[in-house]
């Protein structure tokens, strides 16, 4: 009994870059999410907003888990309520006035675009959050590291970088707790205690960032003719998904550029229903998310299975 329920946590903790799409070779990592992001952020289609937000969620919750799913959740309201809020405050098109406010209408049109609106950045920011876990530095460095290495290093810092504050906050705190610094009560004595670790956190990272320069300088990190160990190789299952990708992107990108799910908000709602072709390019594009989520759960049930 104890052994099931260690199992069930190490689940719902994600898979992480242990997943078997992680395993695949970079490019198809790659190929995966400008594709996916990429659709995402073009298309105003409630149904591809929608789909692509739930399939973002669940892939997010397989990699990452439960916790990261519940702070996805929150930005997704958090983001959902400000847009709602900013769009139909500030914009007064459309035609189906619900109310006035100080003589400005506020229009079903506006509120509605601002939902659209809300569920394309949330989907696309629970996308980045599984390509962090998929994509990691080394993969980066790896894509990036010959052709743009400044950029490369670059990006591998930037997805590193949010987690690796966290951590250091989280030493920084224990720290000043073991040392009894962070007992005093009142809200002036806890802002200037906050304010010091964040202070400790900042020039620590300072810090790190020169050491790092100064560690990829002295290893030659972007000179001409260096060379760097990987393992990474193309085998024919990644040839597979790339066709498959490629083909199912490029029918959704084909639809989208043909308008079959163009949806239009202003001066009224048209377009919600898709027709034949808009039905063929969601099912493309659902397909296209689906992939690496049908692989991850075939490739830990089998993995199960050999345990």
């Amino acid at each position: 009994m104890p052994n099931i329920e260690k199992e069930v946590k190490v689940k719902r903790k994600g898979f992480g870059d242990t997943s078997t799409f992680a395993g695949f070779h970079p490019v198809v990592g790659l190929m995966y999410y400008v594709l996916v992001i990429g659709i995402t952020m073009f298309s105003m289609s409630p149904f591809f907003l929608g789909l692509s937000f739930a399939m973002g969620l669940t892939y997010s919750y397989l990699l990452r888990g439960t916790q990261i799913a519940k702070q996805n959740i929150m930005i997704a309201i958090a983001t959902l309520i400000a847009m709602t809020i900013l769009n139909t405050l500030f914009t007064h098109n459309g035609e189906t006035v619900l109310f006035y406010i100080n003589g400005n209408r506020i229009t079903l049109e506006a509120m509605i675009y601002a939902i659209a609106a809300a569920v394309m950045i949330s989907a696309v920011i629970i996308w980045f959050s599984s390509f962090n876990a998929v994509m990691t530095s080394d993969k980066i460095i790896f894509l990036f590291g010959k052709s743009v290495p400044v950029f490369g290093l670059i990006i591998s810092m930037i997805f590193r970088f949010i987690p690796l504050l966290k951590k250091r906050f989280e030493e920084i705190s224990m720290g000043q707790k073991c040392m009894g610094r962070q007992m005093e009560k009142g809200p002036v004595k806890k802002i200037k205690q906050l304010t010091k670790e964040v202070s400790i956190l900042t020039a620590w990272s300072l810090e790190a960032s020169i050491e790092s320069a100064d560690s990829m300088a002295a290893r030659g990190y972007g000179l001409r003719g260096r060379t760097s160990f990987h393992l990474f190789k193309i085998v024919g299952r990644d040839i597979a998904l790339m066709v498959f990708m490629a083909v199912t992107g490029a029918i959704a990108i084909f639809g989208c550029a043909k308008g079959y799910t163009t949806m239009y908000y202003y001066p009224k709602v048209e377009g919600a229903l898709p027709g034949p072709g808009g039905i063929i390019t969601i099912a493309a594009f659902a397909a296209l998310m689906s992939a690496p989520i049908i692989i991850d759960i075939y490739g830990e049930y089998r993995w199960q299975r050999l345990k």
